[in-house]
């Protein structure tokens, strides 16, 4: 080391070599100014050199990523944990939050190193006696080319390459982790690094105790407790607690998707987007469940799935105690209370509390279908419904009832299932005390009250308050009938009645009657059953106290009173008040009779018909008298056989009060009072026989 008598540069040299004071030695002489000048300089090429490829700019704070920070964020264990804690809100859609506070810390950690780079210099030995070194060559150079009076300045272009000199000798220096191989341009970049492989956390918040490998991230974390949003959107005015969270909120507005995926074409606003959407394509699914051994595509949907084996539902609603696996779930079920309902779509103004409902939602009016089944061509706007769908060729049904064998493809229809065991309905309706199972039920119910018809036919002024309605409607215009019999050519507008058809070939009545031993294709079939054994009668007339056990009958009976009749013939001007008894007028114009008997050539136009017929033949006569043992064909002669043993003669004569057990005997007897006499010479006739 070269010294120099002069005490004033002493001075100057102890004042370069305290970095904070570099400052004030360009203020006190000029002759170091250059030395200065070379320092700053030499900052800004390390900058350069730690963010490599990337080169100068006049606003550093704009540099993105740096090469370092690039290698930390593709090698770290702590990133994949924090990428593992990302999707808490958007699920495989948005960015881990603790991966978006490390590309946060990025940002910081540059303006840090532009800050603190002068105390750094003390604080590291290796830096600091380079720094000594650089210090004593630029004084060197600057003895050997002293400015005296009257001499020339020193040439700019012999002290450029002095600097060369030294930012070589300073871009040799590297720090590589003993771990893993990683190098690293300063040494605070292999301490943080370091903390990946100890699992060492030394900042802890005081609020919730979680624990943080940066100083940074811990300032960002205080954020959600102190609830500080400093980024704002220019746009919409929604703040943000980190410029990270802005910058990707502001794709939203620009509609920027610079991923995309080089197999279907998606594009996508996040890169982790687009790195969970290619598992799809690959099938990977990388996180198993250990209770069950259901895989899934992120850890988050893992995470979710977790809380099912748990039960655990911590978020408690504030207004009606209910509680929840997750908190979006919760916010969610808020806005049931509050009514709010932000997102709204341009085609039809109908709104949403999600942006993911509208998203969905709007899939209706673009009619995209983007998930194939694997197994036929059926395509689908939601994954939720391939998943449901695929399991109909596949045949799997993981839910089963706690409470018998039941099993189900769908978590839903075991849920809704067990009501049955347990009785509960937990939707209650507003308008009277009828209650319900599911939430739909309910809407549905509620709509009775409130007349509401939201759905129309586009075909004829038909309105409905459900779209399947609506739906199976407009198939009566369109002739469609897309499901077809695998046993016969007979074909159907909806599902369920194909699967009650196909019951026909295969004699199936999952539904038994518990007072007797009928059995029934249809769960509401037997509950109507049911009522005959209870004697349940819940629909009362409006207008007299004749009661229904059928709301259908009720309809029927009320138009005796307004004489409405709806449905006229096309063959003649006669009118009905049911659609039923409309097509059975027809077919004596037609003289159709579709039901053929099995056991002879004889035909009828109704299947009731058909089924009393054969009863001839099979010699079956399943109603049987409680009072004696006399049996019949059919429930009409069983109801007036009794009648006999009760003495019941329901039908009385509004003329003289002569009481009949047959409504055909009254109706005989009517004709006494009118003025028509179609047997005039009865009593002729009798007295004859008499004589």
């Amino acid at each position: 080391m070269k010294h120099t008598e002069d005490p004033e540069e002493q001075r100057d040299l102890m004042e370069v070599e305290e970095s904070e004071e570099l400052r004030e030695v360009k203020e006190k002489s000029e002759e170091l100014s250059e030395v200065e000048e070379e320092s700053e300089e030499l900052r800004e090429v390390k900058e350069s050199e730690e963010l490599r490829e990337v080169e100068e700019s006049e606003e550093l704070r704009e540099v993105k990523e740096s090469e370092e920070l690039r290698e930390v964020e593709e090698e770290s264990e702590e990133l994949r944990e924090v990428k593992e804690e990302s999707e808490e809100l958007r699920g495989v859609e948005e960015e881990s939050e603790e991966l978006r506070e490390v590309k946060e810390e990025s940002e910081e950690l540059r303006e840090v190193e532009e800050s603190e780079e002068l105390r750094e210099v003390k604080e590291e030995s290796e830096e600091l006696r380079e720094v000594k070194k650089e210090s004593e060559e630029l004084r060197e150079v600057e003895e050997e080319h002293h400015v005296q009076p009257g001499e020339k300045p020193l040439s700019r272009s012999k002290t450029k390459q002095t600097k060369n000199k030294c930012l070589k000798k300073r871009a040799k220096k590297s720090f590589t982790c003993t771990q893993c191989g990683n190098s690293f341009t300063t040494k605070r970049c292999l301490d943080v690094h370091m903390r990946i492989h100890t699992g060492e956390k030394p900042f802890t918040c005081d609020q919730c105790g979680k624990s943080f490998s940066q100083s940074s991230n811990l300032n960002l974390h205080m954020r959600i407790h102190t609830g500080e949003k400093p980024f704002s959107c220019d746009q919409c005015g929604k703040s943000f607690s980190q410029s990270s969270h802005l910058n990707l909120h502001m794709r939203i507005h620009t509609g920027e998707k610079p991923f995309s995926c080089d197999q279907c074409g998606k594009s996508f606003s996040q890169s982790s987007s687009l790195n969970l959407h290619m598992r799809i394509h690959t099938g990977e699914k990388p996180f198993s469940c250990d209770q069950c051994g259901k895989t899934f595509l992120c850890a988050s949907v893992l995470k979710t799935h977790l809380t099912i084996h748990m039960k655990e539902k911590p978020h408690s609603c504030s207004v009606c105690g209910k509680s929840f696996s997750r908190l979006p779930y919760l916010h969610r079920h808020e806005k049931t209370h509050t009514g709010v309902r932000e997102y709204m779509c341009f085609e039809c103004e109908k709104t949403f509390t999600t942006a993911d409902n509208l998203k969905l939602h709007q899939r209706i009016h673009t009619g995209e279908k983007p998930y194939k089944c694997s197994h036929c061509d059926e395509r689908f706007s939601r994954s939720s419904h391939l998943r449901s769908h695929e399991m109909i060729h596949t045949g799997e049904k993981p839910y089963k009832c706690s409470h018998c064998d039941k099993r189900f493809s769908q978590s839903s229809y075991l849920k809704s299932h067990e009501m049955i065991h347990t009785g509960e309905k937990p939707y209650k309706c507003s308008h009277c005390d009828e209650r319900f199972s599911r939430s739909s039920y309910l809407k549905s119910h509620e709509m009775i009250h409130t007349g509401e018809k939201p759905y129309k036919c586009s075909h004829c002024d038909k309105r409905f308050s459900q779209s399947s309605y609506l739906k199976s409607h407009e198939m009566i215009h369109t002739g469609e009938k897309p499901y077809k019999c695998s046993h016969c050519d007979k074909r159907f507008r909806q599902s369920s009645s194909l699967k009650l058809h196909e019951m026909n070939h295969t004699g199936e009545k999952p539904y038994k009657c518990s007072h007797c031993d009928k059995r029934f294709r249809q769960s509401s079939s037997l509950k109507l059953h049911e009522m005959n054994h209870t004697g349940e009668k819940p629909y009362k007339c409006s207008h007299c106290d004749e009661r229904f056990s059928r709301s259908s009958y009720l309809k029927s009976h009320e138009m005796i009173h307004t004489g409405e009749k709806p449905y006229k013939c096309s063959h003649c001007d006669k009118r009905f008040s049911q659609s039923s008894y409309l097509k059975s007028h027809e077919m004596i114009h037609t003289g159709e009779k579709p039901y053929k008997c099995s056991h002879c050539d004889e035909r009828f136009s109704h299947s009731s018909s058909l089924k009393t017929h054969e009863r001839i033949h099979t010699g079956e006569k399943p109603y049987k008298c409680s009072h004696c043992d006399k049996r019949f064909s059919q429930s009409a002669n069983l109801k007036t056989h009794e009648m006999i043993h009760t003495g019941e003669k329901p039908h009385t004569c509004d003329q003289c009060g002569k009481s009949f057990s047959i409504k055909r005997n009254l109706k005989r007897h009517m004709k006494i009072h009118t003025v028509e006499k179609p047997h005039k010479n009865y009593n002729l006739v009798k007295n004859y026989r008499k004589l």
